[in-house]
């Protein structure tokens, strides 16, 4: 089941139940845990099942489980097998032919894409953290792309955190950025910038290279046109076209394409082209002209 990541009230009622019904709790860190339970005010026997472990600690739960009782297992904090260990138990048990059953809470992953707003993002990937040596690092880097519709969710700890910044400033320079510092806690910091000013972003306040970190690398923005083919004839997309469908009756034209090409990562002349193109159709559908119900909306 997943454990708050920060906030004590993010541990679900549900959770809160089950704990309650425990024969044994199997925990990543049996000193993290063995805190949250008495937080809880309950008392548990705790079973260390960690990654370096985790194969041979399975057959403890397993035997626990063939007895009848019931075992629940935490991550220190998240959900089990999302850059935690988890994965090898479930296995386990499932090919024991045990019941499995899984406990939604909370995630950073899932925190930080609900608060990135990344338009552009078709899905995301999961990356977790990096590999530590310089050369597997830039290998697993190259392998990232921001081309493909998806967001990339990142971890990295304080002490590696600028040489993340500097990677994705060389690399990923135009692209947006979502840095999200201890997420849920008392000090948590949510911060949008392009890749090329993370690095001096962090320099500029030490208290911002504390903590755990959870990165958002935003969707490429659809490629500009090219020299021969002139910015206002780039399609844009629905989502925009709607958003300044909704905005040009309340706001001065500029403004409504500054909005949307800010918030939907479009090529301004062509928010612009595409905004003259529905200004006139408004006007040509307006009462002083014409029945309102003969009003039209270009397609996108």
């Amino acid at each position: 089941m997943a454990s708050p990541i920060g906030n004590l009230a993010d541990l679900s009622l549900r959770a809160l139940h089950l704990l309650g019904l425990a024969d044994a709790v199997a925990c990543e860190d049996t000193r993290v845990t063995g805190q949250l339970l008495q937080r809880l005010g309950l008392h548990r026997p705790l079973l260390s099942v960690h990654e370096h472990n985790e194969a041979a600690a399975a057959a403890q739960v397993l035997q626990r489980l063939q007895r009848g009782e019931r075992v629940a297992y935490l991550s220190d904090a998240g959900t089990p097998a999302i850059s935690d260990p988890g994965a090898r138990l479930v296995a386990a048990v499932r090919a024991a032919g045990a019941a499995v059953v899984p406990l939604p809470g909370a995630s950073s992953v899932v925190t930080a894409l609900s608060a990135a707003g990344d338009v552009q993002a078709q899905g995301f990937r999961f990356v977790g953290f990096l590999p530590p040596k310089t050369r597997a690092r830039e290998e697993a880097l190259a392998r990232l792309d921001t081309a493909d519709g998806l967001s990339n969710v990142l971890f990295e700890s304080p002490h590696r955190i600028e040489a993340l910044a500097i990677a994705l400033a060389q690399r990923f320079g135009l692209c947006r950025v979502i840095l999200c510092r201890e997420l849920t806690k008392q000090f948590e910091q949510i911060h949008t910038l392009a890749a090329a000013d993370l690095p001096a972003w962090l320099q500029a306040d030490a208290d911002r290279r504390r903590g755990e970190f959870v990165l958002v690398l935003h969707a490429a923005a659809p490629a500009a046109a090219s020299a021969e083919e002139p910015l206002a004839d780039t399609p844009v997309p629905l989502t925009a076209t709607r958003l300044l469908q909704a905005l040009l009756p309340v706001l001065p034209l500029r403004q409504a394409v500054d909005v949307v090409g800010q918030v939907c990562e479009q090529p301004r002349k062509a928010v612009y082209a595409r905004a003259l193109k529905l200004r006139e159709a408004m006007d040509e559908a307006s009462p002083d002209e014409g029945d309102e119900g003969d009003a039209q909306v270009l397609p996108p």
